[in-house]
């Protein structure tokens, strides 16, 4: 008597995984395999990520779905590979990066047709390893997971992780640390880094190829115009804008902006020594390799202009064939960039400040504008929480400035701020919906990801429920919203776990 497949059979046996990126692209593609995971074993799974690429979590939690996730066994036809990028390092070129200890799978066609990478980080050494030993520790594994899916919640685009799995074999890093792999997708792993690589060939055939595979995956509106290439480019500077600008405006600091750090999607990209700001300062620097400050919270904005420049010199062959038009459309485009991130952190903001058209009188952007600054003034001079005093504004809105009081209390600009603010009656609940409850608090993580390394996932299960609806607040999670002591803060550094 046969018997009938199982769910989760019919998923390893249905699965398939294109190689569209190195079908096209396969200048910038090194097949090769993950190295192998002496004990292969689950740690966390993002079910309802699962369930949105088409997946079944039951086929992922068995052996076959986890010897899947780490690359060990795919399904007939995949082609994995590592890909190559170059990139600008904290201001300085490297002509060859590419994929060091990550390898692309292959692209899943997700049930809503998009095509979404399934990559792996920590898989081991690739031709482009550069001598390291290509693996990865659970702390830094978990800590791309538990920030990636807090952007998301956040409404922020973003790479997503849909598992770690932790190898069984031991990483060398300051000391012996248990290894992991991060299974992550994206709509692509596209970079400036990989324009600048696929300029570096000096074969402009593979430039153009690597431009029109982004316009048709991400900017498929530039195919339209007589020369695409300077429409890609502002696609980018568009998206990259408005990432910013949702950076800037939850308190994140992404710390190693690096050009093969920046996508051609506008999908944040590398939670290496990222964090979330706690007592406002522009200057803040968490990165313990960002020794002078590059990467700083208020450099975010010029940095991605800076980049973007980069990207723009990369693509100037198509743009024109007269240099001094190409450089002529480049710097048009670019121009676009800093009106583009105002605007989006002006509307951000005011809807942080409850400030939206039909609340109370028509509010004008100038004073917006002003009352954003000077708030961020006093947030400054009082090294207040910024994740903490924001919310507090949905209750002073109410009646209640105790919150407000408590953060910023004794500036004596603070009163005539209130009067200003209060007066164009701001909506409390268009700022609940901007400004979160909870965000990854940076002595949260870290408790989160020790108390992980040593085999104890509750922790980490409960900061991810929680960041999981970051606007909504949880009776029993009050520890959650709460920022650290000085403490803890004054000396924090946060690491890229190579």
């Amino acid at each position: 008597m046969s018997s009938v497949p199982s769910q989760s059979q019919s998923q390893s046996q249905s699965l398939t995984l294109s190689h569209d990126f190195a079908d096209a692209l396969p200048a910038l593609a090194r097949p090769w395999s993950a190295d192998p995971a002496p004990e292969p074993r689950l740690l966390v799974l993002n079910e309802q990520l699962a369930g949105e690429l088409g997946l079944d979590a039951g086929f992922l939690r068995s052996p076959a779905g986890v010897d899947l996730l780490v690359g060990a066994a795919l399904p007939d036809g995949a082609q994995p590979v590592a890909q190559a990028y170059a990139g600008h390092q904290f201001g300085g070129f490297s002509p060859r990066l590419g994929d060091g200890r990550a390898l692309l799978l292959g692209e899943l066609t997700a049930p809503d047709g998009s095509l979404r990478d399934l990559h792996l980080k920590g898989s081991g050494p690739t031709p482009f390893a550069r001598g390291g030993d290509g693996l990865a520790a659970v702390g830094p594994m978990l800590r791309e997971y538990v920030m990636s899916e807090a952007m998301h919640a956040l409404g922020i685009p973003t790479t997503r992780s849909l598992a770690v799995v932790a190898t069984g074999r031991e990483v060398l890093r300051e000391t012996a640390l248990p290894g992991a792999v991060l299974v992550r997708t994206a709509s692509s792993h596209l970079r400036v880094g990989s324009v600048e690589f696929a300029r570096g060939t000096g074969d402009i055939a593979v430039l153009r190829s690597v431009v029109e595979y982004a316009i048709a995956r991400h900017h498929p509106e530039a195919a339209a115009e007589e020369v695409p290439a300077p429409g890609l480019f502002r696609g980018v500077v568009r998206a990259q804008a408005d990432l910013v600008a949702r950076w800037m405006l939850v308190g994140f600091i992404h710390g190693v902006m690096n050009t093969d750090n920046m996508t051609l999607s506008g999908e944040t990209i590398d939670y290496g020594p990222c964090a979330f700001l706690d007592a406002y300062d522009p200057a803040t620097v968490y990165s313990s390799i960002d020794t002078g400050g590059r990467y700083a919270y208020g450099n975010q904005p010029y940095i991605a202009e800076w980049n973007l420049a980069r990207l723009a010199e990369a693509m100037l062959p198509l743009f024109d064939d007269e240099l001094e038009r190409a450089v002529e459309l480049a710097q048009g485009a670019l121009a676009e960039f800093r009106p583009r991130f105002a605007q989006a952190r002006a509307a951000g903001m005011r809807r942080k400040l409850g400030l939206v058209a039909g609340a109370g009188d028509a509010v004008s952007d100038d004073e917006v504008e002003a009352l954003a600054g000077e708030l961020h003034e006093m947030l400054e001079r009082k090294r207040a929480d910024y994740t903490s005093t924001f919310r507090s504004l949905s209750d002073a809105a109410r009646g209640d400035a105790a919150g407000l009081e408590a953060a910023l209390g004794g500036d004596p600009a603070l009163t005539g701020w209130l009067g200003r603010w209060r007066a164009h009656d701001p909506d409390p609940e268009v700022m609940d919906a901007a400004n979160p409850v909870y965000v990854p608090r940076n002595h949260l993580v870290e408790e989160a990801l020790a108390a992980a390394t040593e085999g104890n996932l509750e922790p980490l299960g409960w900061l991810t429920t929680v960041l999981s609806t970051p606007f909504t607040a949880r009776s029993g999670a009050e520890r959650y919203a709460e920022p650290a002591g000085p403490d803890f803060a004054a000396g924090y550094q946060t690491f890229c776990g190579t």
